[in-house]
């Protein structure tokens, strides 16, 4: 068998060839549109992303340059089913062909829904579904912060709700709510209400409401990426998401902390409605002001069954204000008593000393304890006066009239007791001062010379007789021994004889008769006088 010759081939270096290939790749398949599922996916430091597409029999290299990764409207992820765009070529570095991708979209709903399960089981099973987790609403929040477009309708249909229900300051943070790069945003506003100081100048939300109208599953894919819905999960402020119509269902639903069908639904559960919260507190003013009356008519019978129980105050009250009658008429008795007794014991000691200027000091006392006994007698019956028409005047209960009642009485009892304690007293001093003069009198009483064996002169007058140059001759005096008076005559000087003494005459005879029944002790000598010749004597 003749050798095959290759002689007539034409040779190609490495890189013609590499050429050569890829132009007839490109030629080839110019534009083409892939279908398949996303394998791995990687994004360069430069901005380009590499990924494989797949499917049960092959794999396709693929590569997007970053002027295309800008515009696409998902994030691509692996096993994401989808539908990619672009032109055949090579790589010669590596000798292998692959896609050139254009455009890159979801394989139709049925892809996205495939991977919104799979990240809704994946959000679940970390438990940011979980209901105890989720945080109560404000009742009536102060400030109410709103995450989405400016210029939509979603954001006056929220304002004009919240102005018919309850007026609310509101800040919106701008965001995008549609396209390429609406979830970083989305999820950046979440971050930045829950990052405001309460006292900033831009103060702190109380509640978040993420909103958006309604569209396509592709149009609200924004809302299932996973920024968002972390954000939604881990914000501080709670979060009422509003995307979307009431059948739009989007992955914040599940972790937000309320779900509010439409825009306008999130608005009437931020604020309650300001007419009904003021007709609910009427209603409970009045409700109040009702249980309060009923309250006290309740009170009020018990009160008039109790006094109907306890009886009349002046029943209760006659046993007391005649224990204390008694008491009052044995005081006074008590009282006089004493100070008679005291009276009759001072008027014992002044008739023994005779001295009426210690009588007058016992009128005075006695007339100063008839009026402290009269005084006091006076005020138990102006007190007990007092007492009974204020409790006929009161309207306080029965109890309380009578716990006032003995706490005077107890008052009064006291007070007595102290006025016996010392009504002695005031009788005592008096006594006692008596009772030293009377000593000192004594002590300093002529009689206690006489006693000694001296006698007392005294003239017609009864002055003391106290130097013997005083009496004329035939001059009557009275002379006071210890045991009695004697009468005498003055004859003359000591030395001289008795015959030469002259004979007293008739009329000086009768005369000294008269005088001597005149100054009789026994008849007609005067308390005044025998006041008048002891201080003369001291």
């Amino acid at each position: 068998m003749a050798e095959k010759s290759f002689a007539n081939i034409h040779e190609y270096t490495v890189g013609e060839l590499s050429g050569a290939i890829k132009r007839t790749l490109e030629d080839g398949f110019g534009f083409v549109r892939v279908r398949g599922e996303l394998g791995r996916v990687t994004r360069a430091a430069s901005g380009h992303m590499y990924l494989d597409l797949k499917d049960d029999k092959a794999v396709l290299s693929g590569v997007m340059w970053k002027g295309n990764v800008a515009r696409v409207s998902i994030n691509p992820e692996q096993g994401m089913e989808v539908v990619a765009s672009g032109r055949i070529s090579t790589f010669p570095g590596q000798s292998r062909y692959q896609l050139i991708i254009d455009s890159l979209e979801p394989a139709g709903v049925g892809a996205l829904m495939a991977l919104l399960e799979e990240r809704k089981k994946k959000f679940a099973a970390e438990g940011l579904f979980d209901v105890d987790r989720k945080k109560p609403l404000p009742f009536l929040p102060e400030i109410i912060g709103v995450v989405t477009s400016p210029s939509g309708a979603v954001i006056r249909d929220i304002l004009h709700r919240l102005r018919d229900r309850f007026p609310r300051h509101v800040l919106v943070w701008p965001t995008l709510v549609q396209g390429k790069g609406a979830d970083q945003t989305i999820a950046g506003g979440i971050k930045g209400f829950n990052q405001l100081n309460q006292d900033g100048a831009i103060p702190r939300p109380d509640v978040l409401i993420v909103a958006r109208g309604g569209g396509s599953l592709e149009d609200l894919w924004c809302f299932n990426e996973e920024a968002v819905v972390r954000a939604v999960a881990e914000s501080e402020i709670p979060v009422i998401s509003a995307v979307g119509h009431e059948t739009d269902t989007t992955l914040i639903d599940y972790v937000a902390d309320r779900r509010a069908p439409t825009p306008t639904a999130a608005a009437e559960m931020a604020v309650p409605v300001r007419t009904e919260l003021l007709s609910d507190v009427i209603s409970l003013s009045q409700r109040l002001l009702t249980t309060q009356g009923r309250a006290m008519d309740a009170r009020r019978n018990e009160v008039r069954s109790a006094a109907r129980g306890l009886g009349r105050p002046e029943d209760l009250l006659a046993t007391p204000s005649q224990r204390v009658d008694r008491a009052s008429d044995r005081l006074t008795a008590a009282l006089k008593a004493r100070s008679g007794a005291l009276q009759t014991r001072l008027a014992a000691v002044g008739s023994k000393l005779g001295v009426p200027l210690l009588a007058a000091s016992l009128e005075r006392i006695r007339s100063r304890t008839a009026a402290l006994a009269s005084r006091l007698d006076q005020s138990q019956k102006t007190a007990f006066a007092s007492r009974q028409q204020a409790l006929s005047a009161t309207r306080l209960s029965p109890v309380v009239l009578l716990r006032q009642f003995e706490e005077r009485s107890r008052d009064h009892g006291r007070q007595s007791a102290r006025l016996l304690r010392l009504g002695p007293g005031l009788v005592k001093a008096p006594g006692d001062r008596l009772s030293k003069a009377g000593g000192l009198l004594e002590a300093l009483s002529y009689r206690n010379v006489l006693e000694r064996g001296f006698a007392l002169v005294r003239n017609g007058e009864g002055a003391v007789i106290a130097s013997a140059q005083g009496p004329a001759d035939g001059q009557t005096a009275m002379v006071t021994f210890k045991d009695g008076d004697r009468q005498i005559v003055f004859a003359g000087p000591a030395g001289e004889k008795a015959a030469s003494r002259p004979k007293p005459a008739e009329k000086t005879k009768a005369n000294s008769q008269k005088q001597g029944q005149r100054l009789d002790p026994k008849r007609s000598t005067s308390k005044k006088t025998v006041q008048t010749s002891l201080f003369d004597e001291n």
